[in-house]
């Protein structure tokens, strides 16, 4: 569709350039009169894409025609330019909103990357202390279940875990502190030399 259009595009500038177009060579007469085209790309130091400038005759037929880098300034290629301009400002709006999108949506995940960090340092810098009756020496009336713990953490740091965060393989049956491992995302950065995160638990006489 747009190299289509740039073929007719070429066609109708070639056709204006002929040699009896007023428009582009009403000057032959004047040596160093300048001619107003519109150009259809911006250009360094000479105006950026859809903008009218004023260019020597030789310049234009030479160099910006062929490459058809610019058109006459007539109604019908002004028309043409305006509309592809509204085509390709759409086109670079939705390009921007992508980018935006891809931005925002990066930034969200760092800010939850980051909250999670931080919640994994609260975590293993803490010390969970739970109570319990003990049976016979130092044995617990009852075992503590990761759901046990899992309260705890909620209820004294205010951090809220899934069970399968915490490697139990059984519950916990009896006094003493205790270093269970923490299974986190992986992508939570941890603290230089340290392999895993981890929950102290400790266990006292009720």
């Amino acid at each position: 569709m747009a190299s289509a259009r740039a073929a007719l595009l070429r066609r109708h500038c070639l056709a204006a350039a002929g040699g009896a177009n007023p428009v582009l060579f009403s000057g032959h007469g004047l040596r160093y009169r300048k001619l107003e085209v519109i150009l259809t790309t911006t250009i360094d130091k000479l105006g950026k894409a859809g903008e009218v400038v004023k260019v020597a005759p030789g310049h234009f037929r030479n160099h910006l025609m062929p490459k058809m880098l610019a058109v006459p300034n007539i109604d019908k290629f002004a028309l043409l330019i305006h509309e592809q301009r509204k085509l390709y400002q759409r086109q670079e709006e939705e390009v921007v909103k992508e980018v935006r999108q891809e931005d925002d949506d990066a930034k969200q995940q760092e800010d939850k990357l980051k909250e999670y960090q931080t919640a994994a340092k609260r975590l293993d810098n803490a010390l969970l202390v739970l109570r319990r009756f003990i049976s016979v020496g130092n044995e617990l009336r009852s075992p503590v279940t990761k759901d046990e713990i899992v309260s705890e953490v909620a209820r004294q740091l205010n951090i809220n875990i899934h069970p399968d965060n915490l490697h139990l393989p059984s519950p916990l049956a009896s006094l003493g502190e205790f270093e269970l491992p923490l299974r986190l995302p992986r992508d939570i950065p941890r603290p230089e030399g340290k392999l895993q995160w981890t929950l102290t638990v400790k266990i006292r006489r009720k």
